[in-house]
C-alpha cells in the first residue's frame, strides 16, 4: 500500500507593529522562503482565500502580493489548480542585483536597529543560520 506524502504547508505571519504593508510582508516571506530553501520550484502556496481567512485580512491584499510576485516571475498561477513557486530565475543584470542587495541589507539593518539589535548581532545570527543550513 502506498501512501501519499503530504505537501509542505507554508504559513504566513504578520507583524502589525513593523510598519511594513501587509502585502509587502507576504511578498518578503515568500521570497525569504525561496532564499532559505524552505520553498522550492513547484511548491504550491495556500490559496488567496485560505491566507485571507487565516490572517483575517482582505483577499485583495493577498492577491496583490501574489500578482506582484507573478509579474516578477517568482510565482506562476495555474487557473483551477493554484499558485506555485516558479522554476524561472529572475533576470537581473549585475548593477540591478547589487543595487537590490544593497537596498535589502539597508532595510534589514534599519529594521533590526529599530528592534534594538546591533549589526554584530545580525552577523552572528546569520553565521549561525548558515552553519545550521550546512548541517542539513
Amino acid at each position: 500500500m502506498s501512501r501519499a506524502v503530504p505537501a509542505r504547508v507554508f504559513g504566513f505571519r504578520l507583524d502589525e507593529a513593523s510598519g511594513v504593508p501587509v502585502y509587502r510582508q507576504l511578498m518578503d516571506q515568500i521570497q525569504g522562503g525561496i532564499a532559505s530553501g524552505s520553498l522550492r520550484a513547484g511548491d504550491q502556496l495556500p490559496t488567496v482565500r485560505q491566507v485571507a481567512v487565516d490572517l483575517a485580512i482582505n483577499p485583495n491584499t493577498v492577491m496583490r502580493a501574489y500578482r506582484e510576485l507573478e509579474i516578477r516571475g517568482v510565482l506562476e498561477t495555474q487557473q483551477g489548480t493554484g499558485t506555485f513557486i516558479s522554476d524561472r530565475k529572475p533576470q537581473r543584470n549585475d548593477v540591478e542585483r547589487d543595487r537590490r542587495l544593497d537596498q535589502l541589507v539597508g532595510e534589514f539593518v534599519a529594521r533590526a536597529g529599530a528592534g534594538g539589535f546591533t549589526v554584530q548581532e545580525l552577523i552572528e545570527n546569520l553565521r549561525e543560520r548558515l552553519q545550521e543550513k550546512g548541517r542539513k
